[in-house]
């Protein structure tokens, strides 16, 4: 049986580096990299050489998902790692957003997660890996990120029920809680709305994530927290009250809610 990797979101930013470290493990024959653009899985590949299987997929439609299983039973394979990293947010209030626009984050963030998961578990074994990339954002919730938090919320908690389910079966599931990374997120998460997200503290790079990620997943973590500032925000999300929280994060970002916003 062929032993593979299977990361979605991967042509860019931290799914890019995910595949860039799978692909120095010897033990890995194939790596299946899921994107939406096809031209971008292109040059992933030209980069990383003829070990990238490159998959284009849009993952908030079921119907593709089936397809991935469908592969999966075509193929005589044994997936060693999961990497759900696919996923987006928005700097918006709850009606700068359509309820098309809302409900498909949603399905991209929450229920491919869930979806690929189940999928993929069959074709999985003794030592496997299931890495979720949930997000910082998932210690509290977060205004003018709302779906964003709530989502990767339903990430990190979901993932870290799984791990205990998967015991016997020798699987780890890990959730990844990353900051902010330099990556193209910020160009599809801005979208000019009245209030916006400005501040963006605790920047760190999506390689050294990824590594620490991979690395805690190999010790069967079933959480994975990069730098030292991620680390005080989960300790004070356990620690303080939510609201203070909450008024912390619109004090940073220098957003009154109760003014009117200015219109652009």
């Amino acid at each position: 049986m062929k032993k593979i990797a299977i990361i979605t979101g991967a042509s860019s930013g931290l799914g890019r580096e995910f595949v860039r470290i799978i692909n120095k493990k010897k033990n890995i024959q194939e790596i299946w990299a899921v994107a939406r653009n096809q031209d971008k899985l292109d040059k992933l590949k030209a980069q990383t050489g003829e070990k990238v299987r490159t998959l284009s997929m849009d993952l908030s439609d079921l119907s593709q998902i089936e397809t991935l299983g469908q592969m999966l039973s075509d193929n005589d394979v044994k997936i060693c790692y999961l990497i759900n990293n696919a996923g987006y947010g928005k700097f918006a209030s709850y009606d700068d957003l359509s309820v098309e626009e809302s409900v498909n984050m949603l399905n991209l963030n929450i229920n491919a997660v869930v979806a690929v998961g189940l999928t993929c578990i069959p074709y999985m074994c003794r030592g496997a890996h299931i890495i979720n990339i949930a997000s910082q954002a998932s210690f509290q919730p977060l205004p003018y990120m709302n779906l964003y938090s709530a989502s990767k919320a339903f990430v990190r908690n979901y993932t870290r029920s799984l791990h205990i389910e998967l015991k016997d079966s020798g699987i780890t599931a890990t959730a990844v809680c990353p900051g902010w990374m330099k990556t193209d997120f910020f160009s599809r998460a801005d979208i000019g709305a009245a209030r916006n997200i400005s501040s963006f503290l605790g920047m760190s790079s999506p390689e050294k994530v990824a590594k620490k990620a991979i690395a805690d997943a190999d010790r069967g973590k079933d959480l994975s927290i990069y730098s030292l500032y991620v680390n005080i925000c989960h300790i004070c999300s356990k620690l303080l009250p939510q609201k203070f929280i909450i008024h912390c994060w619109l004090h940073q970002q220098h957003i009154d809610p109760y003014s009117r916003p200015s219109q652009q």
